[in-house]
């Protein structure tokens, strides 16, 4: 699409650093450079205000990637767009895990995601926006109190709860894309979220026990500032 719409060698294509590597690579693919955009800390999706710091006359494109079910503020996006005179493409997220439950089990998924978000503690839920649908069930464990996200997964997976950290390493810190710049939200994410089983194949057993593996360990956590 890049190349299709004459994108290509001299231009920048700003996109995510909080995901995979597949979206810059393309870009690179098509002759152009990737620039990183911060993310907005609720959706995990670029944050309009952010794309708007880092457009430049070169800039040609901006590339959305909606996240664990979460949709990116695309109005505003596309009217940054048509301000500047941007192509704007969206992607929904190429990475589904075996966390994720089927597409058409929306209503279950959701009605699990609720059940976890109103009994789980010691870890920042989803904000549970009613067009959520729950590709992925992420929170956040403080990074700040013990134990951090990677003991937390650990400890949880010990239990026989199945988890995942969705994002290990921003692309922005990948050496092959290596940019000396500063995505605290993106950074942020990164070092605090898990993905939770929510699947609508789970059983309310299962996913008690998803709560009482992660409120176990709530305790020893403290709130991050």
């Amino acid at each position: 699409m890049l190349r299709a719409a004459g994108v290509g060698a001299g231009d920048e294509v700003v996109v995510p650093a909080y995901g995979n590597a597949e979206v810059a690579e393309d870009v690179v693919l098509a002759g152009a450079v990737p620039v990183f955009a911060d993310i907005d800390p609720a959706s995990y999706c670029l944050d309009p205000d952010a794309v708007a710091a880092v457009v430049s006359p070169r800039t040609a494109a901006v590339v959305v990637v909606h996240r664990f079910g979460i949709q990116a503020d695309v109005r505003r996006l596309r009217e940054l767009g048509q301000r500047h005179g941007l192509l704007v493409l969206e992607q929904g997220e190429s990475e589904i895990t075996p966390l994720d439950g089927p597409l058409d089990d929306l209503p279950l998924r959701r009605a699990h995601a609720a059940y976890l978000s109103g009994r789980l503690s010691g870890v920042v839920t989803p904000d549970g926006d009613e067009a959520h649908s729950y590709q992925q069930y992420v929170v956040r464990v403080p990074g700040n109190g013990r134990p951090d996200r990677d003991a937390f997964a650990r400890a949880v997976r010990t239990k026989g709860v199945d988890c995942r950290v969705p994002v290990k390493t921003p692309v922005h810190r990948m050496p092959r894309f290596w940019r000396d710049v500063r995505l605290p939200e993106t950074e942020r994410a990164a070092d605090e979220t898990l993905a939770l089983p929510a699947g609508a194949e789970m059983s309310r057993r299962d996913l008690q026990r998803v709560v009482s593996a992660c409120n176990a360990l709530g305790g020893l956590l403290q709130p991050a500032f």
